[in-house]
């Protein structure tokens, strides 16, 4: 994996400066701690956005009960200002 600053774990101010010895020795070790740390954080991204997708849809169910509880009560309301006109 290549960026502007130079591929990730080549060694000291290629991937962007230090980021801990083994980053810094570079060679197939650095790029594979790299590769690793990389997959981490695109896991954890991942992991968040499930998250959120799932409070988003929670949510959606939530306002779409109320929804159905506000227009519940519309008709019942509505209903008892007829009754109350055939009343009169």
């Amino acid at each position: 994996m290549s960026s502007q600053l130079g591929d990730l774990g080549s060694g000291a101010g290629k991937g962007g400066g230090g980021g801990g010895s083994i980053r810094e020795a570079g060679g197939a070790f650095g790029k594979s701690e790299a590769a690793k740390e990389e997959e981490y954080f695109y896991r954890k991204q991942r992991e968040q956005l499930t998250k959120l997708k799932d409070d988003l849809k929670d949510e959606i169910s939530f306002h779409e009960e109320q929804i159905k509880r506000h227009q519940d009560a519309i008709n019942r309301h509505k209903q008892r200002v007829t009754d109350i006109d055939k009343k009169e």
